[in-house]
């Protein structure tokens, strides 16, 4: 498959499907997340992780692959800017985040591998789930885009999931379990403002919609070799995981803030061997 028709499916999905919302107000690609009450804490904490590693204020923060900005915390990357850049193949992304922050926001059609912007532009950059819908010769162009695109001292977090995760690989037979104890059924699905309402969310593999290209660390790591990195932990568990095992009558809620806690105290080996890592760019002054 060629990269102009990846893209394009890439594109008339969401378009289509991703970022069009469903009967009870939340995304069609909601679905790849867990929005369940239990699991509502620990996700928002690990959202936030991305504004440690960002300059808390500037005049430019590019979103690269912004999507509709669908999550609240998401908001709170640009809070110190004074304009969020979000660029994104699918115009109806564009649409949805311009509802969302207005004036905030500049809104750009463009290919987060072929970027229309001078060089050194950006105090911050930012691309969430992004990068692995493209094949993996653009990732390394996406990388080096955003290598050119930050002024000296800035910083970029990009966030995706590995190939495969050697904690999930050792978790198989725990999901397993516990899918078979509590069986695959879908409940009501709550809305993204997470209501109390609890339901018992898919428990299938990871979802797939679209074209998926992802790396393993080693695969990262010669990426970008002679780039200035680092691989921290975004969140150790898969969807999967949270969905099967973390159920509110087995305190689920403690057994997440333990996993947090966990995360925070080893972030590079849990961003090596968990399921969602966060890559941090560098460029020095």
């Amino acid at each position: 498959m060629s990269d102009a028709h990846t893209k394009q499916e890439v594109r008339q999905f969401y378009d289509r499907i991703g970022w069009n919302e469903g009967s009870e107000g939340f995304y069609q690609n909601a679905r790849y997340e867990d929005l369940r009450s239990v699991s509502h804490g620990y996700i928002h904490r690990c959202h936030l992780r991305v504004n440690r590693y960002l300059p808390p204020k500037g005049q430019f923060l590019l979103d690269a692959g912004c999507g509709p900005i669908q999550y609240p915390e998401y908001l709170t990357y640009s809070a110190g800017y004074r304009y969020r850049v979000c660029v994104d193949i699918s115009i109806v992304a564009l649409q949805e985040a311009r509802t969302r922050i207005g004036k905030h926001g500049l809104f750009v059609v463009a290919d987060v591998a072929n970027l229309p912007f001078k060089s050194q532009a950006f105090d911050g950059i930012v691309s969430l789930h992004t990068l692995h819908h493209v094949s993996i010769p653009d990732q390394k162009k996406s990388y080096n885009e955003f290598q050119r695109l930050m002024k000296p001292g800035a910083s970029s977090v990009v966030v995706n999931g590995w190939k495969a995760s050697p904690l999930m690989r050792r978790m198989q037979p725990l999901i397993k379990g516990m899918e078979r104890l509590f069986g695959k059924n879908t409940g009501k699905s709550p809305r993204t403002s997470h209501s109390e309402v609890e339901s018992i969310s898919p428990v299938e593999k990871e979802p797939t919609g679209t074209y998926v290209q992802k790396l393993t660390a080693q695969g990262l790591r010669e990426m970008l070799k002679g780039m200035d990195f680092e691989i921290r932990c975004w969140r150790s568990v898969s969807v999967r995981f949270l969905r099967a095992v973390i159920q509110p009558a087995l305190l689920g809620s403690f057994w997440l803030w333990l996993l947090y806690y966990l995360e925070e105290a080893f972030p590079r080996l849990l961003g090596e061997k968990g399921q969602y890592p966060m890559v941090i760019l560098r460029k020095s002054e």
